[in-house]
């Protein structure tokens, strides 16, 4: 793997890929855990009944011979199906199915270089995918859409998820807000820079991806968000990013659904004895993450954090 890019700038713009329109091919990929085939067929249903041509990747079925369902067949074949999905001019985005655990195993199978000369479309996906787009990020400068994915409960059992997943998928980024009745400044203040963070767990799991060049939140919005987490963990990840200078720089931090790490007033205790001493804007309950009712977020966009007033939100800007 090529680790020659160095982390772009954080005044520099990500590139920002188109909408999807009616009409266009995407891609759908398992990186992380097995598929099974009911959640591809509703998959492939839903993007036909959005005027989008599913193409389906060689392995989105497969499972590892060892690992079972909890890995989506081997590392190279599901590395091979994400880059040739990438590499592929005429798809406008690309699908990963599910989350669950296996996306960091493939990032040592992927050329950022090879991967840069791709025409930048949307990524979108969300848990394990944490680690995929933060090496979007850091390696090819991409836009890339933190959101419910295809193969799981909380998107197929949820319209209102699906409804977020489409108007995320066919409208520009900028302009978005994300917001709700459980938004909370817990430090106040407004702050402003690109986005990144995601999955709690796979931002320390992925600590050791880039050994020459660490991934920092420099210059950046954090969103933070976990899923059966006890308190205790949640406490060393965070502890874990601390130590590591992860936050050196972060501008403003959002955290979003903690779905089954409660009790959340544990959590939320924890959050402020850990993260209100940086100094920066930290907002609470952002619908961001796990679980029904959330909404969908540009990782790498230029965002707002407005953590005071009448109306905390992130704005996309």
């Amino acid at each position: 793997m090529s680790l020659s890019t160095p982390v772009p700038s954080t005044s520099s713009l990500a590139l920002s890929p188109e909408p999807v329109r009616p009409g266009d091919r995407v891609g759908l990929v398992s990186p992380s855990s097995a598929v099974p085939k009911k959640r591809l067929r509703e998959a492939v249903a839903l993007l036909e009944s959005w005027g989008l041509v599913p193409v389906v990747g060689d392995h989105v079925l497969d499972t590892h011979p060892r690992a079972g369902s909890y890995l989506a067949g081997e590392d190279r074949d599901r590395a091979e199906d994400l880059r040739r999905a990438w590499l592929d001019d005429s798809l406008a985005a690309v699908f990963c199915m599910r989350g669950g655990y296996g996306a960091a195993r493939i990032l040592d199978l992927l050329d950022p270089a090879e991967l840069r000369t791709a025409r930048p479309k949307l990524l979108i996906g969300s848990s394990d995918i944490t680690a995929i787009h933060e090496f979007w990020e850091h390696e090819l400068n991409v836009v890339t859409l933190f959101a419910p994915m295809l193969g799981t409960g909380d998107l197929m059992g949820d319209p209102g998820n699906v409804a977020a997943l489409k108007r995320a998928l066919f409208n520009p980024i900028a302009g978005r807000v994300l917001t709700g009745p459980g938004v909370d400044p817990i430090v106040p203040g407004t702050a402003e820079g690109r986005i990144a963070g995601g999955n709690l767990s796979l931002l320390v799991m992925t600590a050791g991806a880039h050994p020459r060049d660490r991934v920092r939140a420099d210059g950046r919005i954090v969103l933070l968000e976990d899923v059966t987490e006890d308190p205790y963990r949640i406490d060393g990840f965070l502890l874990t990013l601390l130590r590591s200078g992860y936050f050196e720089g972060a501008r403003g931090i959002g955290l979003g659904t903690w779905v089954k790490c409660g009790p959340l007033q544990e959590i939320h205790a924890i959050a402020e004895e850990m993260l209100a001493p940086l100094g920066v804007p930290l907002l609470w309950g952002l619908p961001f993450g796990h679980g029904y009712g959330v909404d969908c977020v540009p990782l790498g966009a230029r965002g707002r954090l407005v953590a005071e007033g009448a109306s905390p939100r992130l704005d996309i800007v």
